[in-house]
């Protein structure tokens, strides 16, 4: 036999034996399928729980704090009684928290993006104009 029929005869043989193998692609292809789809559906969920939080945050009553024993008050006499510009309601009860928790207003501060005299505004105030 020449080379060239033995190569003929592997090359057929070959092209029958793909035919009965099972093609691992279509498995690797299902399988980032399902992974998107969980991926999408994952990223949905997230999706609809953020927006209840932030449901939660802009639709939340007013609260009352209780008054401290003593005001808060400041080093300097020339600081502002009240701040320039209204501060959001999300602001003002995270400063709050932040007050429950034990933070200076120095930290507070910084943490809120806040003037110390605004952060002192609202302590004092309770969160009222």
């Amino acid at each position: 036999m020449e080379l060239s029929t033995l190569l003929i005869i592997i090359g057929i043989i070959c092209i029958i034996a793909s035919f009965f193998l099972k093609d691992t692609s279509k498995k690797l292809e299902r399988d980032v399928e399902e992974l998107s789809l969980q991926f999408y559906q994952e990223t949905n969920g997230i999706k609809r729980r953020l927006k209840v939080i932030e449901e939660e945050l802009l639709l939340e009553p007013s609260f009352k704090v209780k008054p401290a024993t003593k005001p808060i008050t400041t080093k300097s006499e020339n600081v502002p009684k009240q701040p320039n510009k209204p501060v959001n309601q999300i602001l003002v009860r995270q400063v709050i928290e932040l007050n429950k928790q034990g933070y200076p207003i120095s930290e507070i501060s910084k943490m809120s993006t806040l003037s110390e005299e605004q952060v002192l505004h609202i302590l004092n105030h309770g969160g009222q104009s």
